[in-house]
Parts: structure tokens; C-alpha cells; sequence
């Protein structure tokens, strides 16, 4: 499973999408009423439970959805795109006080000016992310700070995100505030432009059978960074870390801006982790600024990778 994550985690490839055809591309599944516009379909739904699904076409359109239980599908997965389409100078979809599934919807080209433009920012609540592609952005997802909310992230592409540009904060692949648990599962990770593939602050963070492939990176850091620590396991994972870094020392980094989570209940094993060609240095897989006990077991870490620093 790992060789095909790192090869292609999707088949969705989004090619050949042409603008929706008809005036109403979002249909709300539950009563059957079609919109032009998505923030139109989400007040449709308010403070109910609904399903819009999004017809093949690519969008400039974008929604913000401040209350609710709302999912978001592609009719047919990998072909509904949202372009450079962004709602409240902060991304595609921008959700608050609900709750969100996103499935088969591709965003890119999202580019905002303090550098955090994303796919989809949460700002609160709980989001589920399945099958979606984030590419050539900013950042695929961002979320600000909710201990009692969740991330779920299954089966999708990051691509081309994250940068570090000066006087500004880094953006990355993912990252995740002071919420209470990140998931992110079988999706893979490739080509970044800077920042971290996944850096959450979440107190837990279940990362698993996920590729990470940083051979085609350029002014990378760390593939994983839990800057505060976390409890939870990183498992079954494929890294490839590249010969482009900004940060050629970490793979994976636990509390580097200081502990505010126990991280002795974290499990890292049974990954596997390489350089790539041309990447002449030794990383280390782990480096760890707590003091907690992280468990390692079962790694399978190439030549030249250190299995653990203490800093």
C-alpha cells in the first residue's frame, strides 16, 4: 500500500473539467432545489442538516458556512473544481460554528495577501475531509483554535503548498490550531514550497498510512511538526525527505515551541522513511525538545537517518 501511496494516493486526476453547464450546478440533496450560487444552497439549509452536491465544472464561486451540519460532494469526485475562489480574503470554503464534510472537490490557485490562502479554513467546529485534492496554493487547510473540535482528513492529495516568505509567517500543506484531535489517514503529501506537510497543534494527532514525499520539495521543513506536543500515534507512513530543505535536520518534531501536551502517550512505529537522491546530510527521524518518553518502535529508517534527538 505504501509504494502505491507514494506513487498516486488518488485516481482522481481533474482533468478535462469545463465550467458547469446550466444555471443551477448546486443541488440541495434533501429537497431537491438547485442553486447558482453556493452560499445560496447553504442558507438554504441554515441551521439544519443538508447535502449539496456540486456539479462537474470549474468555480470561481466560494461559501461561508457559520451554522449547520453540511456536506459538500462532488457529483462526480475529482471533477468539481473551485479556482482561485475565495470568500473573506481566506479561502474557498470557509467554515464556523458547524459542522462540515467535504468529498470529492478539488481546490487550487488559492492565493490571499497575508500568505494563509487556503482551500478550505476552519475557524471552529468539525470538518471531514475525504477524497479531495489541494494543489498549488498557499495552504490546503488551516483551522484557528477550537479544543473541543476535530479534523478529518482520508484519502486526499496535498500538492505544491506552503511557503516561507519574508515578513511573513510560513504557510504549510496542513495546519491546525489548539483543537482537540487531528486525523489524517492514507492521503498523500509531495511537492511542498516551503513550511511543514502537516503541522498541528491539536492535543491529539492520529497520522497514519499516509505518503510524505518530499523528493520534489523546495525550501522545505519539517515533515511532521507538533510544536506543543500531542498524544496519539504516527503509524504505517512512507517519508521521503528531499535534497531541497530549508530545515534538513527533522523529519518529525515534537514540541519545539514548547511542551503543552504530554507526549509520552504518542506512538510512533512501523513507518518507513528514505532519503532521497542527492540528499546528502542525517536527519533526525524524531527530535524531541520535551522531556516526555515518546514510544518508537518498528521503524525502518534509510542510511544516513538518526532514530531520535533529544534537544
Amino acid at each position: 500500500m505504501k509504494q502505491a501511496l507514494l506513487i498516486s494516493i488518488l485516481t482522481l486526476t481533474a482533468v478535462g473539467a469545463t465550467a458547469a453547464s446550466g444555471p443551477a450546478p448546486y443541488q440541495v440533496a434533501e429537497s431537491g432545489r438547485s442553486f447558482s450560487k453556493l452560499n445560496d444552497a447553504v442558507r438554504s439549509i441554515g441551521g439544519g442538516t443538508g447535502t449539496i452536491i456540486i456539479q462537474p465544472g470549474v468555480y470561481k464561486d466560494c461559501l461561508v458556512q457559520t451554522q449547520g451540519r453540511i456536506a459538500y460532494r462532488a457529483a462526480v469526485p475529482g471533477r468539481s473544481i473551485f479556482d482561485g475562489a475565495i470568500c473573506e480574503d481566506k479561502a474557498s470554503f470557509v467554515f464556523r460554528n458547524s459542522v462540515a464534510s467535504v468529498d470529492g472537490i478539488v481546490f487550487q490557485n488559492i492565493f490571499v495577501n497575508d500568505r494563509n490562502g487556503a482551500g478550505i479554513h476552519l475557524e471552529n467546529g468539525h470538518l471531514k475531509v475525504t477524497r479531495s485534492i489541494f494543489r498549488d496554493s498557499q495552504q490546503g487547510i488551516i483551522s484557528g483554535v477550537d479544543q473541543s473540535g476535530s479534523v478529518t482528513i482520508d484519502q486526499s492529495t496535498f500538492s505544491g503548498l506552503g511557503r516561507c516568505d519574508e515578513g511573513h509567517s510560513c504557510s504549510h500543506s496542513i495546519y491546525v490550531g489548539r483543537f482537540g484531535a487531528l486525523s489524517v489517514t492514507n492521503s498523500r503529501f509531495e511537492k511542498g514550497g516551503g513550511g511543514h506537510y502537516i503541522k498541528s497543534r491539536a492535543a491529539q494527532a492520529n497520522i497514519v498510512d499516509n505518503a510524505i514525499d518530499d523528493s520534489m520539495g523546495t525550501g522545505t521543513n519539517y515533515m511532521i511538526d507538533l510544536p506543543h506536543g500531542a498524544a496519539g500515534v504516527i503509524r504505517g507512513n512512507y517519508f521521503v525527505q528531499g535534497k531541497n530543505k530549508d530545515n534538513p535536520g527533522v523529519l518529525i518534531a515534537i514540541a519545539a515551541e514548547g511542551r503543552i501536551y504530554d507526549s509520552s502517550a504518542l506512538t510512533i512505529e512501523d513507518n518507513d522513511a528514505s532519503l532521497a537522491p542527492g540528499a546528502a546530510y542525517s536527519p533526525g527521524f524524531l527530535v524531541n525538545w520535551s522531556r516526555d518518553r515518546v514510544n518508537l518502535a518498528s521503524n525502518r529508517l534509510g542510511q544516513s537517518i538518526k532514530p531520535f534527538e533529544q534537544r
